[in-house]
């Protein structure tokens, strides 16, 4: 009966470990820059460098993946380039919204921050 139970009690305890560790890696952040590319797009696409968001300048995973921070999507799984889809604005639009506005924020405050069309989207 103890060697069952131990038996029992391991299997469980190794299972709850690699959980967490799939957990863990899932919700780890990219380390270097994220190219973002809407395909039909007029612009060119966005190098968008993701840690020095999150690590220099300390923006929270909700501010940008709003709908589910603990696991992050693409914007366009939500947000279409034609369309509002699902209450969702035109992918543009919500990019505009969320960067735009917030780069705005940080040149106000003295910080550098992209404001122009071309300072991201590089051709």
């Amino acid at each position: 009966m103890r060697v069952a139970f131990r038996s029992t009690f391991l299997s469980l305890t190794l299972l709850a470990a690699f959980l967490l560790v799939g957990v863990a890696q899932a919700a780890e952040p990219p380390k270097g820059p994220v190219v973002i590319t809407v395909e039909g797009a007029k612009m060119a696409p966005v190098t968008f460098p993701h840690a020095v968001h999150v690590d220099k300048v300390k923006v929270e995973c909700v501010k940008c993946h709003h709908k589910d921070a603990d696991n992050p999507k693409a914007c366009k799984t939500c947000h279409d380039l034609k369309e509002v889809k699902n209450g969702a604005p035109k992918i543009q639009d919500a990019f505009h919204k969320r960067c735009q506005n917030c780069h705005k924020e940080q040149a106000e405050k003295g910080v550098k921050a992209p404001t122009k069309c071309n300072e991201c989207h590089k051709k």
